[in-house]
């Protein structure tokens, strides 16, 4: 039998998980928006860049299912990050249909200013954590990504 935390009768948003991952989560995303701006890029803009170096997608397409965005906000996203010089679609040699992005020079050349600027946030963020509360924690956040993947493919 599932446990049961949070009912209808006694719910408080403040002490929902919902609601406090969201702010926790809208308070990285200003901290990182304040720490890339010298780069020129937003933390959106680092999302799509971060998921094509890293090679988590390689198509808008991908892009779109990754960061849970509609295509054509994503096509645009793109247009500006290809505007800027960071990024470039390119055909597919394999199947001429399929446009594949690729990271420019600029944009890989950049990739180690955001990683730092990324890691310094998430540093600052988890100031007073020691490594097994974040592991703790790590493995928390996973166990709710499985459990809502699960119910997803039921």
């Amino acid at each position: 039998m599932k446990p049961t935390f949070y009912s209808a009768d006694s719910y408080v948003i403040g002490d929902s998980i919902g609601f406090l991952i969201g702010q926790a989560q809208l308070r990285l995303h200003d901290a990182l928006n304040a720490e890339l701006a010298p780069t020129g890029i937003s933390w959106p803009q680092w999302k799509v860049l971060m998921h094509v170096y890293y090679k988590r997608a390689e198509t808008a397409a991908d892009l779109s299912r990754c960061t849970a965005n509609d295509t054509g906000s994503m096509t645009r996203m793109v247009d500006r990050l290809e505007e800027k010089g960071f990024l470039r679609r390119v055909r597919s040699e394999a199947d001429r249909r399929q446009v594949k992005l690729e990271l420019t020079d600029a944009g890989r050349a950049l990739m180690p200013t955001m990683v730092q600027a990324v890691v310094d946030v998430l540093n600052n963020q988890l100031e007073g954590f020691d490594q097994a509360e974040l592991d703790l924690f790590k493995s928390f956040l996973r166990r709710m990504v499985a459990n809502a993947d699960a119910r997803k493919a039921e």
